[in-house]
């Protein structure tokens, strides 16, 4: 069925970004997946062509465009080259940490870091998970006490992405450690505190171009002026009231990758033979890719209509949650699928398929798990 998302504007900037993309990412996605993590200079070169940033102001460097359909197709973009990981620090910034500066930050702090997101000098991370407490965050130990003029924050994150190479931390603390949710607060740290710490580039099972790290923090004294927000004790809502874009960024690239896989499946099988004939031609190829587009088409309709909901304002917790607990699910489904189809080469790291296997098993964790995403839908039925 036809996609009706997208206007001239959005092909003309998905024809900008494809050419982007082949040119800076995909000849390094090998060295980069041994390195761990992708170079700064990948930030400041998509920020000089226009790609960081498009919803901040004009008057801060930005493109002025508030149009969550321009992220939508970077997502898809990157999914379509097989580079979920080299990419997911440019959507991180861009789809999921960006809205927080724009929401929450005051005169200054926009002036101060805006310009600086916009160019990809300033790479941003958030920094919510703690060792131990998962999705429950309202059990964070992470304090800030004020003293004086500054915070003093001690206490540890982990599985951070972006965390080796941001600059801008948006860290989730408790101002008020006596209370839960209510003592929650968002204070962004900055590269160079003292006391602030990054600890080892973690191991993953995919997406090794994605530098993932442990973050610890011991006295370290941040201004009043990074608190964002007009008040302490605002965070948790401030989380909610952003999540529902994140989870659909999550979910538009889980689609993407979805339908990637099944296009390089379907080249396979039509090349590759068995017993003399195509794999392709065989019933139980059929079916199954049959199947999988089906499924991928009824996906991608839905998020389109979240992308249209999201920029109208009226996208809820409860349909994103939908979006990304399906939407993951599915990516799940179709690339252990199309692997299968593969045989024993869709093992075989030289292909694209084995790669998007390992990268694909996260997204139904991160952002929230798929239990999660059935418990907020659950509530949502009122139960």
């Amino acid at each position: 069925m036809k996609r009706t998302l997208y206007e001239s504007d959005h092909s003309d900037f998905r024809e900008a970004f494809r050419a982007f993309v082949e040119k800076e990412i995909v000849p390094y996605q090998e060295s980069w997946d041994s390195d761990g993590i992708v170079p700064r200079a990948l930030f400041t070169t998509a920020g000089k062509s226009g790609f960081l940033g498009i919803d901040i102001p004009e008057e801060h460097g930005g493109g002025g465009v508030k149009d969550f359909r321009f992220n939508a197709v970077i997502s898809e973009e990157l999914m379509r080259a097989g580079a979920a990981a080299a990419g997911l620090g440019l959507t991180l910034h861009n789809d999921i940490c960006l809205p927080y500066f724009l929401a929450y930050c005051n005169d200054e702090q926009a002036a101060r870091w805006l310009p600086g997101i916009a160019s990809g000098e300033l790479i941003t991370a958030i920094a919510m998970t703690e060792p131990g407490i998962g999705s429950d965050l309202a059990s964070m130990s992470t304090t800030a006490i004020r003293d004086g003029d500054h915070y003093v924050v001690n206490g540890a994150k982990t599985f951070i992405t972006n965390g080796v190479n941001a600059d801008l931390v948006i860290t989730a603390v408790k101002t008020d450690p006596s209370q839960k949710h209510k003592g929650m607060s968002l204070l962004v740290l900055e590269r160079g505190m003292e006391g602030f710490e990054r600890g080892r580039n973690l191991d993953k099972l995919g997406q090794h171009a994605q530098d993932t790290a442990e973050l610890s923090f011991t006295d370290v004294k941040v201004p009043v002026e990074n608190l964002l927000g007009t008040e302490e004790g605002q965070g948790f809502t401030q989380l909610v009231s952003n999540l529902p874009q994140e989870r659909l960024s999550i979910a538009v690239a889980a689609v993407a990758a979805a339908r990637t896989a099944l296009n390089h499946t379907l080249d396979y099988v039509k090349e590759r033979k068995a017993f003399g004939k195509p794999v392709g031609s065989f019933q139980n190829s059929k079916f199954v890719l049959a199947e999988i587009d089906t499924e991928i088409d009824i996906a991608e309709h839905y998020t389109d209509d979240c992308v249209r909901a999201l920029n109208a304002g009226e996208l809820t917790a409860v349909d994103a949650s939908k979006a990304k607990y399906w939407c993951t699910e599915l990516q799940g489904r179709v690339v252990d699928r199309c692997l299968q189809l593969h045989g024993g080469y869709g093992y075989m790291n030289e292909y694209p398929i084995a790669k998007a296997y390992a990268d694909a098993r996260i997204t139904r964790i991160y952002g929230g798990t798929t239990e999660i995403m059935k418990e907020v839908i659950g509530r949502g039925l009122g139960l």
